[in-house]
């Protein structure tokens, strides 16, 4: 299978630990993006990914292109051009203290890519699947306009369409997402959304539901799953469930919704080193299995598990293998050293 991701890849400066901005004299540089995640976790299992985005002529994103290649992803696609790599800064949280992100990602150089630039057929000549989340198009309107156009050539030429909405807050509004998002929902086959994303961007709620309690009632995301799909008529919607009972401990499982049944997963409990990606490893799990003909139950399986393994691995890529995955899916999450 082969698949071409679409977005943006930053530069991430995160402190080490758990110390807060103001306390460390250094930072960790590393990259990650919502697509660029994901397509370093399908080459990773041994598929056939590319990543498309725009980057500077730069040595910082020189360093980038080359780790992503080193990690198998092929990068021959990627626009040069631009004057920056967006950055973003992370602060770990732990216990009852938040992590928090800070963006710099203004005028960065995919916010400012021409569409016309991007010669989707030849880009998408050959590959089975297509996926982007919904952070690009809140980067800008040339942006967004690059993903519809994307969308749209991918769904005209058979592929599959995936669409993480991963609803940003600090990019845009509510309204505005669900502007933009809208009409690029027509090409997608597969949406991917976590409690917040659906009610943000089209205002479909989890009624009786408090995330930040730690409380989940999975029936009324089945209800969420059955809205978005009658109203944009996907062929599967995933969404991940979590419950967060401090920024170190978590609830981790996710259900798949297609042909009107839904499929939740077994529920893992985390000690988290690193969220960031979390999403992203759920996607790349998912879209894995599914294009493996696995079935509902299995392929939702297989991407919480492969996001699971995500939150012990410090960075934005998911760095496991395979055999690891399927270990964890066997039964074997003991963590015991491996010999």
């Amino acid at each position: 299978m082969k698949v071409i991701t679409f977005g943006e890849v930053m530069m991430r400066l995160a402190t080490p630990g758990h110390l807060r901005l103001n306390q460390t004299p250094v930072l960790e540089m590393t990259f990650g993006g919502g697509e660029a995640n994901v397509a370093v976790s399908l080459a990773l299992f041994g598929e056939e990914a590319a990543f498309i985005t725009r980057l500077p002529k730069n040595d910082i994103a020189e360093a980038c292109i080359q780790k992503i290649r080193g990690l198998g992803v092929d990068t021959r696609s990627i626009l040069r051009g631009g004057d920056r790599i967006g950055i973003y800064f992370l602060e770990s949280g732990a216990s009852q203290r938040a992590s928090t992100v800070t963006y710099d990602r203004a005028h960065s150089a995919i916010s400012e890519i021409n569409p016309a630039d991007l010669k989707w057929d030849e880009i998408l000549k050959g590959a089975d699947w297509f996926h982007f989340t919904g952070i690009t198009p809140a980067l800008s309107d040339k942006a967004a306009q690059a993903s519809l156009e994307g969308a749209r050539a991918a769904k005209k030429l058979g592929l599959t369409v995936s669409c993480d909405l991963n609803y940003r807050k600090k990019l845009w509004t509510s309204e505005k997402a669900g502007q933009v998002m809208a009409p690029i929902m027509e090409f997608v086959d597969i949406c991917i959304a976590n409690e917040e994303d659906a009610e943000k961007v089209f205002g479909v709620k989890a009624g009786a539901t408090e995330v930040t309690e730690g409380k989940l009632d999975h029936s009324r995301y089945v209800e969420v799953a059955t809205k978005l799909t009658e109203r944009f008529k996907f062929k599967g919607v995933a969404i991940t469930l979590r419950e967060s009972f401090s920024a170190s401990h978590n609830g981790w499982s996710g259900l798949y919704f297609t042909g009107g049944k839904a499929q939740f997963s077994r529920r893992y409990d985390l000690e988290i080193v690193d969220r960031v990606g979390g999403g992203d490893s759920f996607a790349a799990g998912l879209i894995y299995a599914l294009g493996k003909k696995k079935s509902a139950q299995d392929a939702i399986e297989f991407a919480v598990a492969a996001s699971c393994l995500k939150h012990s691995i410090s960075g934005d890529f998911n760095l496991v293998k395979l055999s690891e995955v399927e270990g964890l899916l066997g039964g074997d999450g003991s963590g015991r050293v491996q010999r």
